[in-house]
């Protein structure tokens, strides 16, 4: 083999190392990214829902908004830790990150939405159950709260179908690159081996 041939096949080897870094970073940045599909569409109207629900009552006359910045009608309807922090937490992550989920695609902001969106439906239980039994002379839960409560349950379940989807096709691509990265190591062994055959002949 001549040293023009071999400085051609090098080149070669370098440009074909290049292309496959650059396909090996398009797929890392698509296997980070989500398609939630026409579940975007559900979960923004449920996104939605929730912010409407910081303007209805959230029990007796103290509306979500009231609980959120802890305003004065809050703390004459008697309103509790529960209800304070799963508005807080409602806002953050089921309207928050559920939002930045969607403009940005990124699957960690979706895995972040999922996990806030779970604690607040267990938060949202509390805090219905809180009001539930607040006693005499106290108002129960509002109708802007039981409507929170349960648009962060359905994102909850719409942000785990989306996270748990990707997560299934990111397992396949790692898969399936380990086996390219095998296959290609192979070859590249198999092509050294027949050079140094070529050249003991």
């Amino acid at each position: 083999m001549s040293d023009s041939e071999s400085g051609k096949e090098d080149a070669e080897f370098d440009e074909f190392a290049a292309f496959q870094k650059d396909i090996d970073a398009a797929e890392k940045k698509v296997a980070g990214e989500i398609d939630p599909g026409a579940r975007a569409m559900v979960v923004a109207v449920l996104v939605f829902a929730l912010l409407l629900t910081f303007v209805l009552p959230h029990t007796g006359h103290a509306r979500g908004f009231d609980v959120l910045v802890n305003g004065a009608i809050a703390d004459q309807e008697s309103v509790r830790v529960p209800s304070r922090i799963f508005v807080w937490l409602a806002m953050i992550f089921g309207v928050g990150f559920s939002m930045l989920a969607l403009l940005t695609r990124r699957w960690v902001l979706s895995w972040i939405a999922l996990a806030g969106s779970f604690v607040s439906s267990v938060i949202g239980m509390l805090a219905i159950w809180t009001r539930q039994t607040a006693g005499t002379g106290h108002p129960g839960p509002g109708i802007g709260l039981v409507i929170a409560w349960i648009a962060v349950i359905l994102l909850t379940f719409h942000w785990a179908r989306v996270v748990w989807s990707r997560t299934a096709v990111q397992l396949a691509a790692e898969q399936e690159r380990r086996e390219a990265a095998k296959r290609d190591q192979r070859s590249f062994l198999d092509d050294a081996f027949e050079d140094d055959e070529d050249r003991d002949k």
